[in-house]
């Protein structure tokens, strides 16, 4: 079957994806809901969460994507893979709703947040549509796991800065420099962006333990 297409850009303050999502409900939407959560936000097709719920079975993959035909593509070949049971994709424009979305996750659940090559939104008109900004941030923290992580990467140094300074300005927080991907697989747009020899900038941020209570 062909990939379903779709608008490579889709404008997140449209009345459309406005609306408001599902709570997820781990236990309708994974076999053992205490596994621990992987989120994916803004997961395109999916397939770097698909690669990586094959290559650990022992946790539970959320991916999160605001073009819902892709949404509905990639759980339909989630099932055909054989990976319903740890692996599920939702609808949801995570720059306005991720916190309604997550909000009946325990506490403890959510172990690893990933941030992959949001849209930049080049023009300075459009820079209120990027993905990443203070409301997310207070999701990802309000259910972030004590020892979970947030790995966050891009292609654009300015979006890189940007996004980094965000997260860098939270007191909850501690930067891991890193230099390379520290998953086994890699997403679609790495991969390309790699091929051609350009640089990626990466960061993992974790909850310090010096954080107030």
């Amino acid at each position: 079957m062909p990939r379903v297409r779709v608008h490579q850009h889709v404008n997140p303050l449209a009345p459309f994806y406005r609306q408001a999502p599902r709570a997820i409900d781990l236990a309708a939407d994974f076999v053992d809901p205490n596994l621990p959560l992987h989120l994916d936000i803004g997961c395109a097709r999916g397939r770097f969460i698909l690669r990586m719920a094959e290559h650990e079975p022992k946790w539970n993959f959320l991916g999160v994507e605001i073009r819902e035909p892709l949404v509905i593509e990639a759980n339909r070949i989630a099932e055909e893979k054989g990976l319903a049971g740890n692996l599920h994709y939702e609808f949801c424009n995570a720059m306005l709703w991720l916190d309604r979305l997550l909000q009946e996750i325990p506490a403890g659940i959510l172990q690893m947040v990933t941030i992959q090559f949001p849209d930049p939104w080049f023009k300075k008109k459009h820079a209120k549509r990027r993905m990443v900004n203070a409301e997310l941030i207070n999701a990802i923290l309000r259910r972030l796991a004590v020892d979970g992580r947030i790995f966050v990467q891009t292609d654009i140094e300015p979006l890189a800065d940007e996004m980094f300074g965000l997260f860098r300005e939270r007191r909850e927080l501690v930067e891991i420099a890193i230099d390379e991907n520290p998953f086994p697989t890699k997403t679609e747009r790495e991969r390309a962006v790699e091929d051609k020899g350009l640089p990626v900038y990466r960061a993992i941020f974790a909850i310090s333990s010096f954080s107030p209570s």
